[in-house]
Protein backbone atom coordinates (compact mmCIF):
# COMPACT_ATOMS: atom_id res chain seq x y z
CA UNK A 1 0.00 0.00 0.00
CA UNK A 2 2.89 2.22 0.80
CA UNK A 3 4.49 1.54 -2.34
CA UNK A 4 0.73 2.44 -4.92
CA UNK A 5 1.36 5.85 -2.62
CA UNK A 6 4.71 6.57 -3.49
CA UNK A 7 4.34 5.90 -7.19
CA UNK A 8 1.41 8.08 -7.41
CA UNK A 9 3.14 11.02 -5.69
CA UNK A 10 6.13 10.75 -8.24
CA UNK A 11 3.77 9.67 -11.13
CA UNK A 12 1.23 12.02 -10.94
CA UNK A 13 3.11 15.48 -10.84
CA UNK A 14 5.47 13.60 -13.33
CA UNK A 15 2.53 13.06 -16.06
CA UNK A 16 1.14 16.81 -15.18
CA UNK A 17 5.09 18.58 -15.80
CA UNK A 18 4.72 16.14 -19.24
CA UNK A 19 1.47 17.66 -20.24
CA UNK A 20 2.30 21.38 -19.19
CA UNK A 21 5.40 20.76 -21.80
CA UNK A 22 3.78 18.90 -24.55
CA UNK A 23 0.70 21.58 -24.37
CA UNK A 24 2.40 24.73 -23.36
CA UNK A 25 5.72 24.84 -24.61
CA UNK A 26 5.28 23.16 -28.00
CA UNK A 27 2.51 25.46 -29.04
CA UNK A 28 5.06 28.48 -28.39
CA UNK A 29 7.24 27.36 -31.10
CA UNK A 30 7.36 29.29 -34.17
CA UNK A 31 8.59 28.40 -37.31
CA UNK A 32 8.45 30.53 -40.93
CA UNK A 33 6.00 27.82 -42.19
CA UNK A 34 3.59 27.77 -39.53
CA UNK A 35 3.64 32.06 -39.36
CA UNK A 36 3.30 32.78 -42.94
CA UNK A 37 -0.52 32.59 -44.98
CA UNK A 38 -1.28 29.81 -46.84
CA UNK A 39 -2.13 31.46 -50.48
CA UNK A 40 -2.67 28.43 -53.14
CA UNK A 41 0.55 28.94 -54.85
CA UNK A 42 0.68 32.88 -54.84
CA UNK A 43 3.21 35.15 -53.09
CA UNK A 44 2.12 35.75 -49.19
CA UNK A 45 4.30 39.13 -49.53
CA UNK A 46 2.61 40.68 -51.95
CA UNK A 47 -0.39 43.95 -50.95
CA UNK A 48 -3.05 42.11 -49.93
CA UNK A 49 -5.65 44.87 -50.51
CA UNK A 50 -6.01 44.53 -54.54
CA UNK A 51 -8.18 47.17 -55.96
CA UNK A 52 -11.76 46.18 -57.84
CA UNK A 53 -14.61 48.06 -59.48
CA UNK A 54 -17.33 49.93 -57.47
CA UNK A 55 -19.36 49.07 -60.76
CA UNK A 56 -19.00 45.09 -60.08
CA UNK A 57 -19.68 45.61 -56.30
CA UNK A 58 -23.26 47.76 -57.48
CA UNK A 59 -23.76 44.83 -60.09
CA UNK A 60 -23.35 42.68 -57.35
CA UNK A 61 -25.62 44.59 -54.80
CA UNK A 62 -28.53 44.38 -57.60
CA UNK A 63 -28.11 40.86 -58.02
CA UNK A 64 -28.76 39.83 -54.35
CA UNK A 65 -31.34 42.49 -54.20
CA UNK A 66 -33.46 40.72 -57.36
CA UNK A 67 -32.38 37.45 -56.46
CA UNK A 68 -34.10 37.78 -52.67
CA UNK A 69 -37.13 39.91 -54.55
CA UNK A 70 -37.50 36.34 -56.97
CA UNK A 71 -37.06 34.16 -54.33
CA UNK A 72 -40.11 36.05 -52.54
CA UNK A 73 -42.26 35.71 -55.77
CA UNK A 74 -42.38 32.01 -56.03
CA UNK A 75 -44.62 31.69 -53.04
CA UNK A 76 -46.24 34.17 -53.80
CA UNK A 77 -47.15 32.75 -57.09
CA UNK A 78 -48.14 29.25 -55.38
CA UNK A 79 -50.56 31.56 -52.86
CA UNK A 80 -51.91 33.00 -56.31
CA UNK A 81 -52.79 28.90 -57.87
CA UNK A 82 -54.82 28.80 -54.37
CA UNK A 83 -56.74 31.39 -53.93
CA UNK A 84 -58.04 33.69 -56.66
CA UNK A 85 -59.03 36.71 -55.32
CA UNK A 86 -58.89 39.86 -56.22
CA UNK A 87 -56.19 40.82 -53.38
CA UNK A 88 -53.49 38.20 -53.88
CA UNK A 89 -53.84 39.02 -57.88
CA UNK A 90 -53.39 42.54 -57.26
CA UNK A 91 -50.63 41.40 -54.78
CA UNK A 92 -48.54 39.24 -57.27
CA UNK A 93 -49.10 42.21 -60.02
CA UNK A 94 -48.28 45.30 -58.23
CA UNK A 95 -45.08 43.31 -56.23
CA UNK A 96 -44.13 42.22 -60.40
CA UNK A 97 -44.44 46.11 -61.05
CA UNK A 98 -42.32 46.86 -58.12
CA UNK A 99 -39.57 44.99 -59.25
CA UNK A 100 -40.27 46.12 -63.17
CA UNK A 101 -39.61 49.70 -61.75
CA UNK A 102 -36.87 49.28 -59.62
CA UNK A 103 -35.15 47.55 -63.08
CA UNK A 104 -36.02 50.65 -64.95
CA UNK A 105 -34.69 52.95 -62.12
CA UNK A 106 -31.38 51.49 -62.12
CA UNK A 107 -31.10 51.18 -65.42
CA UNK A 108 -31.71 54.45 -66.31
CA UNK A 109 -29.25 55.24 -63.56
CA UNK A 110 -26.53 53.58 -65.55
CA UNK A 111 -26.06 51.13 -63.09
CA UNK A 112 -26.34 48.35 -66.02
CA UNK A 113 -24.57 49.79 -68.02
CA UNK A 114 -21.17 47.83 -67.50
CA UNK A 115 -18.96 49.54 -70.09
CA UNK A 116 -19.40 53.54 -68.69
CA UNK A 117 -16.66 54.61 -66.66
Amino acid sequence: MFFMGSLSLILIPLVMMLLYYFIYWKSYEQSHEKTSPFECGFNPMSNMRKPFSLRFFMLLILFLVFDVELVLMFPLYSVLHMNKSMLTIFMFYSFIMLLLIGLLYEWFMGMLDWSKS
